[in-house]
């Protein structure tokens, strides 16, 4: 799951294709399948969102939930392809997006009435 903060006036107009790019880099990088997306939108009063200096409105935050087992270098290829695929298409400066990844072991997550460990994915996790 994906959850992606922004200030309302910026967020709503790209929320579509913010959703396809951060969904084209999860496939290229990781491998999720096309069904795989799951992408919650939060936005933002200004008055409510506060942000290091430095940024401007556009900052955005995106946090990616995930199950252990990906390698550092393909979770620092996931960051590095995000910034630049949303540069070059919607025009959001790296300084203004700041990209964390959460993970939890397979067993912490639940879904399809089983737990993570139990699931037969159709993608891989320890790349």
């Amino acid at each position: 799951m994906i959850l992606i903060y922004g200030i309302k006036e910026q967020l709503n107009p790209i929320k579509n294709e913010l959703s396809d790019i951060i969904h084209q880099c999860m496939q290229n990088v990781l491998g999720m399948p096309e069904d795989k997306r799951a992408h919650r939108f939060i936005p933002m009063e200004k008055e409510d969102f506060f942000y290091p200096g430095g940024r401007s409105d556009k900052y955005t935050v995106i946090e990616i939930n995930m199950m252990q087992g990906r390698k550092p270098e393909t979770k620092k290829r996931l960051i590095k392809e995000l910034f630049l695929k949303i540069e070059s298409r919607i025009n959001i400066p790296p300084v203004d997006i700041e990209i964390t990844i959460h993970e939890q072991p397979a067993h912490c997550w639940g879904f399809r009435g089983i737990t993570g460990d139990e699931a037969k994915l159709n993608y891989k996790i320890n790349l």
